[in-house]
């Protein structure tokens, strides 16, 4: 029979994505259609106690009631939010968010995550392997469905070896040798950062007080890979920067099988300077493992496992600090 009110509304799956640069959110039925999107250019607060659930959820509900408007998608039965820095600063989230979306949607099921799972998740899908994902900083994320593993990912000061902050901080510091006249320097850099940063004495002054400072050394690496065709010292740190990588997707790779290896975030469009090297030692350190293509982004991820967690078919391991699932739908 027909119902006489007309079609009722599929109900929804809802993404979210939340980094330093805002917040992303898809809206779509479980395994139907393109996902709705709305994005947000401020980033949630953290505070004493991590991320602000109250603040994301300020951002959040306009966007969704929007997205169900617009869509005619019924508010979401699942819902798997992606955040940077979940593992140390999720406290939060895990307390307050999934009570919160279910008084405001009548979610079922919550899977709140580190982004690098998300990530993994985009890239991959929900199988055995490693992603590299690598921006300002860096993070391997690996997996054999059992259990998470993590190498690197701790910020600027003491790791995210070979990320952007890496590599510009490296060619920063070849420009200061270049210029002090001291071993390892390049006169290419030195060039790009007077030109990008002014004379090279007040740099300390300029960028240490910085609270953005990641991304400010970050913002030097597309002058790195562009010296390296030509300046070995350049090219000598994109080839660290590729060791890096390949030493942290070996530490989580799984050892057994034909795992999957993908690299997935901004970091990457440097373009070949980077990507040969990279490819090159990834292919020394894990010849076992399959080099794919990464799929979709971290919003991707964030989508399937919604997706997955309202079919109840979600095979991912559980693990409070990277993936945390709450009210499992049948």
């Amino acid at each position: 029979m027909t119902d006489p009110a007309g079609p009722r509304p599929s109900p929804g799956v809802l993404a979210v994505d939340s980094g330093g640069s805002g917040l992303r959110v898809a809206l779509s039925t479980a395994g139907h259609g393109a996902p709705a999107r709305r994005s947000s250019r401020v980033p949630v607060r953290t505070g004493a106690r991590g991320i602000d659930p109250a603040h994301l959820m300020e951002q959040l509900t306009p966007m969704v009631r929007a997205l169900t408007a617009e869509t005619g998608v019924e508010p979401p039965v699942a819902v798997a939010v992606g955040a940077a820095g979940f593992g140390t600063l999720g406290e939060a989230l895990r307390a307050e968010l999934p009570a919160a979306l279910a008084r405001e949607f009548g979610v079922r099921g919550v899977a709140l995550a580190s982004d690098a799972v998300t990530a993994y998740v985009g890239a991959l899908g929900c199988r055995p392997g490693a992603v590299v994902a690598a921006g300002t900083g860096l993070i391997a994320l690996g997996t054999d469905l059992t259990a998470w593993h993590r190498a690197d990912g701790w910020g600027h000061l003491l790791g995210d070896c070979g990320g952007g902050a890496w590599i510009g901080r490296a060619g920063l510091e070849a420009a200061l040798r270049a210029h002090d006249g001291r071993p390892g320097g390049s006169v290419p850099l030195l060039t790009r950062a007077e030109e990008r940063f002014g004379p090279m004495p007040g740099l300390p002054g300029r960028l240490y007080p910085r609270p953005d400072r990641p991304a400010v050394l970050a913002s030097f690496a597309p002058q790195v890979a562009a010296c390296a065709p030509g300046d070995p010292v350049a090219a000598g740190i994109l080839r660290t920067a590729a060791r890096h990588m390949a030493d942290a997707a070996a530490a989580v790779c799984p050892t057994g099988g034909e795992p999957r290896v993908a690299l997935t975030g901004g970091l990457f469009r440097l373009g070949d300077a980077l990507l040969a090297p990279v490819e090159e030692e990834l292919a020394r350190r894990l010849p076992h493992a399959r080099r794919t293509t990464a799929a979709g982004d971290p919003l991707d991820g964030a989508i399937r496992i919604a997706t997955d967690l309202a079919a109840g078919v979600l095979t991912l391991p559980d693990d409070e600090t990277v993936l945390y699932v709450v009210n499992r739908t049948p």
